[in-house]
């Protein structure tokens, strides 16, 4: 049958229910289909960048209209189908024990495993696989987290859960320790429910907790002042007004989600590639700061650390060392990279000895 006609004789519903089931088998906690119209979202992205608070992520600015709108991305976009997949790995020192350590070294949680963007993409192309072997070929483009994608918003209006006042997605039975991506398609499949309740409440503990005060007010985050911004999408110096207030965090933050009540329901993943690798959950700062690049590499092949680069790696943790209790260990590990041939690295390392004997 011409692909024309199976699809206008194809029964919609039929086929969003099973998407569902399939993206279940796949290994996604939820999956919801909506529309592409985001022009409440597009006002808000706009007069964020407008105000700056994108700092050095030019890109967003450079999409212009693309993020907001779909079609824009992918002509031809009727809807989104959105998926989530929990990633708080099992087993792992709790990350209230390794903040409280200095000695220890914070890696966000969802960088302890595996490249969450290989998994999911992965999967995202076995639904589209499955899919196709219903409809026949079909236009869509499977993303996560790697193009202009409003995907906390595509997620909201796909009944994934509210927005919080952290920006993160949270929904009211697995908290916010979850990934999400998109399948962009034209297939004209019938839509869920938005999720319209908003149940952050009078709680702000998100905005109490946040180290540099980078969430200005309730859905407002300043990414030039986000921990997860400064070590891992800023390249160049770190201010130093926020090299204090980082602490032992040398790739991400997970305070605000840390505190969030909601997170009580959050689930540990069953995925084994999000399984803490190279101890990576309780490592020393030492013991990180010492990697060669080739170390470096090696260790996080596989791992979205790597797209950071050894030397801002060894940035962050020099400006967590420059925060740990002071000790021989500590001085000499330092000392040992007061040379080093990249300025950057240079200039964290003397401000992290200066830490330890200021005169």
């Amino acid at each position: 049958m011409p692909r024309s006609a199976r699809l206008v004789n194809m029964n919609y519903d039929i086929l969003a229910h099973d998407i569902k089931n399939w993206g279940q088998a796949l290994g996604f906690q939820q999956t919801g289909i909506t529309a592409v119209d985001l022009s409440e979202d597009e006002t808000h992205l706009i007069n964020w960048l407008q105000a700056g608070k994108h700092g050095e992520m030019h890109y967003m600015e450079q999409h212009g209209t693309k993020r907001s709108r779909p079609p824009e991305l992918v002509p031809g976009t009727l809807r989104v189908i959105s998926v989530r997949m929990d990633y708080l790995p099992p087993d792992a020192t709790h990350p209230s024990q390794v903040l409280n350590d200095p000695a220890l070294a914070y890696v966000s949680r969802y960088a302890t495993g595996r490249d969450y963007h290989k998994v999911i993409r992965t999967r995202l192309q076995k639904l589209a696989y499955r899919i196709e072997a219903i409809t026949g070929p079909f236009g869509y483009r499977a993303f996560v987290d790697s193009a202009p994608v409003l995907e906390k918003a595509l997620a909201r209006n796909a009944g994934l859960g509210w927005i919080g006042k952290h920006s993160n997605l949270i929904n009211p039975q697995a908290g916010s320790w979850f990934f999400i991506g998109e399948l962009y398609t034209d297939l004209p499949l019938p839509t869920d429910e938005p999720f319209t309740k908003n149940h952050c409440g009078t709680c702000n503990a998100c905005i109490d907790i946040c180290p540099t005060q980078a969430i200005t007010g309730p859905y407002q985050v300043d990414a030039r002042r986000c921990i997860s911004y400064l070590t891992i999408e800023l390249r160049g110096s770190i201010p130093e007004e926020f090299r204090k207030p980082i602490g032992n965090r040398i790739y991400g933050c997970d305070d605000c989600q840390l505190v969030c009540p909601w997170n009580g329901f959050a689930h540990n993943t069953k995925e084994p590639d999000f399984r803490t690798r190279h101890g990576l959950d309780h490592a020393t700062l030492i013991e990180l700061f010492n990697w060669t690049e080739q170390e470096f590499n090696e260790k996080t092949e596989g791992s979205a650390i790597r797209r950071i680069g050894y030397e801002c790696w060894l940035r962050n943790i020099a400006v967590a060392l420059g925060n740990a209790p002071a000790s021989e260990a500590v001085i000499e590990s330092l000392t040992a990279r007061k040379d080093h041939p990249s300025g950057l690295v240079r200039e964290h390392v003397v401000w992290a000895l200066k830490q330890h004997d200021p005169d």
